[in-house]
């Protein structure tokens, strides 16, 4: 099974979303990039997002910067696999 770095499923509850806005992180940010988005109830609440970088940690986020997206659990898994 995929593992976050903090040992989290990355298949379950998860999903991705696309940066529409990097305002006041555009050295953090891509702008129209594809991000994992992990589940974190706790920031929703706060109405931010936490998203995995290209070096695999996670980071709170505005979530207004981000619209999720719904990709196919096969497509899923292959961006997923470790290299």
């Amino acid at each position: 099974m995929l593992r976050s770095r903090r040992g989290e499923s990355l298949m379950s509850g998860n999903c991705f979303a696309v940066c529409s806005d990097n305002e006041g992180y555009e050295s953090s940010l891509e702008l129209r990039k594809l991000y994992l988005r992990l589940t974190d109830p706790s920031a929703e609440r706060l109405e931010l997002v936490r998203v995995v970088d290209e070096s695999g940690e996670d980071y709170l986020f505005p979530a207004s910067f981000f619209e999720p997206i719904e990709i196919s659990e096969p497509l899923q898994k292959k961006l997923l696999r470790a290299d």
